[in-house]
C-alpha cells in the first residue's frame, strides 16, 4: 500500500480536458471518499492555466498549490509533494502541460516529472471524439511514461466511445473514468458492459437509475409520489420535475441512456422539445406567484401578459405549457388513488420499484436488466480482461481500480 500523500499525474494533449478532469476527480475523492486532496498545475506554457485550476479549486472547494512565478514543472511538482507531506494531504493531483501534438520536449518533461514525484497513478486524459488519433496518443504516452489508466472525456457527445475498445486493446491499460458533461460532477466510472450497450444503441438503464438516485432528493420524491398517487399535479410539481430532468443530465443525457431512443434521435430533434425548451418552461413557471403555480385556473389574460414579460416568453408559449400541464394532470388523476393495483402501482412493479416508488436495490436492478433483455456482452478474443476488483473488496474510488484503489484504501485506517 502506498503511503500518503499519493500522487496522481494527469497527462494528455491540449484541449482534451485535463484541467477540468483533474478538478472532477478531486471533487469525487473529497465528497465520496473523504480524502484531503491538493491540486497543483504544472502547466507553465499555456496562459492562465494555473489560474484556471485555482478557479476550479475554489469552485469544488479543494485546495490548490499557491502559484509561484518562474518555477519549472519539476520544481512545482517537488513543492507540491513537500507541501502535501507537511500539511497532511492524502492525494496530490498533478495537472501537467499539454501540447497540440506529441513532441520530444513534452515526453522528456513528463519523464522528469514522473521521476521527481513518483506518482502512484499516471492517467491519460483523451478525447473520446478523436477516434484513431486517441489510440495512437495512448500508445505513445504508454511507451514513454507508462500509463496506469485512461480517462475518456466528451463521452456525452455524438460519438459512442468506440475508441475505448481500441485504446484498451492497444495499451492493455484499463479505462477508469469517463467524462459525461461539463459540470464538476459529470464524471462516471467506466463500465465495459454499459459502454458496449451504448455502442450497440441499447442504452444504459442502470446508469440512468443511478443518476436519478444521486440527483433526486428522496424525501421530495416521496412527497411528489404521494401527491401523484392522489391525482394531484400542479405547476409547482411540473417545475420540480423539470428541475430534476436538468439535474440528471437534461433530456439529451436521459435519451442517450434509454434503449432504442438513438434510432429516434432525428424525430425527437424535429419535435423542438429539447433542453432549451425545458429551461424556457421553468422560466415561465418561476415567473408565476406561488398561488398561481398551485392554482393554474387563476391564470387569465392579464396575468399571462405579466408572466410573459417577466419570463421573456410569448403568451402562446404560456398557453402551450398550460395545455401540456392539463394533459399531465388528467393523466395523474387516471392513476389509482394510491392503490398498489392502480396504474401507478403497475408501472412501479414493471420497473422493479417498491411501494411508494422507492429506488430499487442492486438485486432489483439486476432483475430489471434481465427483464429489459440487457445482456452482459462477452469481450472479443484478444482483448485483455478487465482489471481485478480491489483486493480489500471495498471500492474506494469507483472506476479507479487496479492501482489507485489499493493505494487509497488504507488512508482512513488507524491501527
Amino acid at each position: 500500500a502506498a503511503t500518503p500523500p499519493v500522487a496522481i499525474m494527469m497527462v494528455g494533449l491540449q484541449g482534451a480536458g485535463k484541467t477540468t478532469t483533474t478538478a472532477k476527480i478531486a471533487k469525487r475523492l473529497k465528497e465520496r471518499h473523504g480524502k484531503r486532496t491538493l491540486m497543483a498545475s504544472l502547466d507553465v506554457k499555456r496562459p492562465a492555466a494555473q489560474e484556471q485550476l485555482a478557479v476550479l479549486g475554489r469552485q469544488v472547494e479543494v485546495d490548490t498549490l499557491p502559484i509561484v512565478a518562474g518555477q519549472t514543472p519539476v520544481q512545482i511538482a517537488k513543492r507540491a509533494m513537500e507541501a502535501a507531506r507537511l500539511q497532511g494531504f492524502d492525494v496530490v493531483l498533478l495537472d501537467t502541460a499539454g501540447r497540440t501534438h506529441i513532441d520530444e520536449p513534452l515526453m522528456q518533461e513528463m519523464a522528469e516529472i514522473k521521476t521527481s514525484a513518483k506518482p502512484h497513478e499516471i492517467l491519460l486524459v483523451a478525447d473520446a471524439l478523436t477516434g484513431q488519433d486517441a489510440v495512437n496518443l495512448a500508445s505513445n504516452f504508454d511507451e514513454r511514461v507508462g500509463l496506469t489508466g485512461i480517462v475518456l472525456t466528451r463521452m456525452d457527445g455524438d460519438g459512442r466511445g468506440g475508441a475505448a475498445l481500441s485504446m484498451r486493446y492497444v495499451t492493455g491499460k484499463p479505462i477508469k473514468l469517463i467524462g459525461v458533461g461539463e459540470k464538476m460532477d459529470a464524471l462516471d466510472e467506466f463500465s465495459p458492459t454499459r459502454i458496449a450497450n451504448r455502442i450497440l444503441g441499447m442504452g444504459d438503464i442502470v446508469a440512468l437509475v443511478e443518476k436519478a438516485a444521486a440527483a433526486i432528493d428522496a424525501e421530495q420524491a416521496r412527497k411528489a409520489a404521494e401527491r401523484m398517487a392522489k391525482g394531484k399535479f400542479d405547476l409547482q410539481d411540473l417545475c420540480d420535475q423539470l428541475a430534476q430532468v436538468e439535474k440528471i443530465g437534461g433530456l439529451g443525457g436521459i435519451m442517450g441512456l434509454l434503449p432504442g431512443v438513438a434510432k429516434m434521435k432525428d424525430q425527437i430533434a424535429s419535435s423542438g422539445f429539447d433542453d432549451r425548451m425545458v429551461k424556457r418552461q421553468r422560466a415561465i413557471i418561476l415567473s408565476m406567484t406561488p398561488k398561481e403555480r398551485r392554482n393554474p385556473d387563476l391564470l387569465k389574460a392579464s396575468r399571462k401578459k405579466r408572466i410573459a414579460a417577466g419570463s421573456g416568453a410569448k403568451v402562446e408559449e404560456i398557453n402551450k405549457l398550460l395545455k401540456q400541464h392539463r394533459q399531465m394532470a388528467d393523466l395523474m388523476k387516471s392513476f389509482g388513488a394510491g392503490k398498489r393495483g392502480g396504474m401507478m402501482g403497475k408501472a412501479a412493479q414493471m420497473m422493479g420499484l417498491g411501494p411508494g416508488m422507492q429506488m430499487p436495490s442492486q438485486e432489483e436492478l439486476q432483475k430489471l436488466q434481465e427483464k429489459l433483455g440487457v445482456q452482459q456482452p462477452k469481450a472479443p478474443s484478444g482483448i485483455p480482461a478487465a482489471p481485478p476488483p480491489d483486493l480489500l473488496g471495498k471500492p474506494s474510488l469507483p472506476g479507479l481500480g487496479g492501482g489507485l484503489l489499493s493505494g487509497l484504501n488504507p488512508f482512513g485506517k488507524k491501527k
